[in-house]
């Protein structure tokens, strides 16, 4: 049976409801009615249920869904919008340009790309995991805290059997079996985002990212908010209708993860890169989700001016996020928490304690790791991609977002190490087209023909 994930009504309709609920709507008496008619909550952590439904259980959902999107806007869009120029309005300190140094060039991209990989190909094989299962993992081989591959190599029998590897990820990305990079939709989404540049240049629009999905990006690659958005695209709907239309993942963390060909292509210009951001995000996603896209954008466009460490780079990013939103909070925590403990266990098992109510694929739990982990490390390669893995939740985003920003702070290839760069040969599994096989040396030569 083919068990379509992230689009089925019976499944969506919990998911909304946990977002209602996240967001100050009231929808106790819909999740009633659901929950009576033997309607279940949303899948903790797979993409489907197991079974579906029977017909009239599955239309139920469908109603349900349109009575949830027909509510009234939720006491957070006050201080959450999603229009460009209201959250402008909101941001009183929008970054200005600055001159980045004359050093940034191939070097910084290709450390940047190279750390990207690296990040997320660490993550890959506990993606969907507990935090208590990543660090049994880690623990059974000696590698805690984090500081290299994964391997099953020494890992007993029990840990093995309770916290199974990522079936799909594990055979291309334990350090026994890792050759080159596999595909992943964190490199995925990059690339489609330079193949926008160099079609559409700067000024490119919404419109243009969705065309362009459709023309290079297969249906089947696409999960959470992007594949509602693609199977809205299919039935006609327009941006930004596409992120919004039974799209309960319109604030998980799939535009974060779209954001650094934005940043990497407009250095010392945090405020352009999280314009360009917005633009690709609204195709998806509404508010926390769009900041997340705004604000990595921005935090790398900082770090590629050559003239700011970590920390100054995460100041410019929360200067394009509104300040009272959910996403600012989340930053602020992530950093503080990281300024308080050196142990960066207590770190993330605050976090988890915050957003425990959170799924894990949420922009909000993630962006908070990522703020954390990045302040923690405070500028090293190794221990940023470490410390955004080993803290779980989207475990592959988040180790591919640090992974960007310290790669690209860090400046050169060889400042990342070879035990993290020589495992990547130099190679990218890819079905965007055109891409295939393509090195990271000449992705950073293409990103830099894009600045515009």
């Amino acid at each position: 049976m083919l068990r379509l994930t992230w689009v089925q009504p019976e499944d969506l309709i919990g998911h909304e409801l946990r977002q209602a609920a996240q967001d100050g709507r009231d929808a106790a008496a819909i999740e009633a009615r659901w929950t009576a008619a033997g309607g279940h909550l949303a899948p903790p952590r797979a993409g489907a249920s197991a079974t579906p439904p029977n017909a009239e259980l599955k239309l139920l959902a469908t109603e349900l869904l349109a009575e949830l999107a027909a509510m009234t806007p939720p006491p957070t869009a006050v201080d959450e919008p999603t229009d460009l120029e209201a959250i402008k309005a909101a941001c009183p300190a929008w970054p200005t340009a600055r001159t980045p140094s004359a050093a940034y060039g191939t070097k910084a991209l290709h450390a940047a790309w190279l750390g990207r990989a690296a990040g997320c190909l660490l993550g890959k094989p506990v993606e969907k995991l507990p935090l208590k299962g990543i660090r049994a993992l880690a623990r059974a081989t000696g590698n805690w805290p984090l500081r290299g591959w994964f391997t099953e190599v020494g890992l007993d029998r029990e840990t093995a059997a309770a916290y199974p590897w990522n079936r799909r990820s594990a055979p291309t990305s334990l350090a026994e079996n890792i050759d080159g990079m596999p595909e992943d939709d964190d490199l995925n989404y990059p690339l489609l985002a330079l193949l926008l540049l160099r079609r559409h240049g700067a000024g490119f629009t919404t419109e243009d990212v969705a065309k362009l999905w459709l023309d290079e990006l297969p249906a089947g690659r696409t999960f959470t908010a992007e594949r509602v958005a693609y199977r809205n695209l299919l039935d006609g709907l327009e941006p930004p209708a596409t992120a919004v239309h039974r799209n309960p993942f319109r604030e998980w963390i799939g535009a974060q993860i779209r954001a650094d060909v934005f940043g990497w292509t407009n250095p010392g210009d945090p405020g352009r890169a999280a314009e360009q951001a917005h633009r690709d995000a609204v195709l998806t996603h509404t508010a926390n989700g769009v900041y997340g896209e705004m604000f990595t954008a921005a935090v790398i466009a900082a770090a590629a001016s050559g003239t700011t460490d970590v920390h100054g780079a995460l100041r410019a990013g929360l200067a394009v996020v509104p300040p009272r939103s959910r996403y600012a909070k989340a930053i602020d925590l992530g950093i503080r928490l990281a300024a308080e403990h050196s142990d960066f266990d207590r770190v993330a098992d605050e976090l988890h304690a915050v957003y425990a109510d959170h799924h894990w694929v949420h922009v909000l739990p993630n962006a908070a790791l990522l703020a954390a982990a990045l302040t923690h490390a405070d500028g090293d390669f190794g221990a940023s991609v470490c410390r955004a893995v080993e803290g779980g939740w989207d475990t592959d985003s988040n180790g591919a977002t640090a992974g960007s920003i310290a790669g690209l702070l860090a400046g050169d290839p060889d400042a990342l190490g070879e035990a993290w760069t020589a495992p990547l040969k130099n190679r990218l599994a890819t079905t965007v087209g055109g891409f295939d096989g393509i090195g990271f040396d000449e992705l950073a030569r293409l990103t830099l023909e894009a600045r515009t």
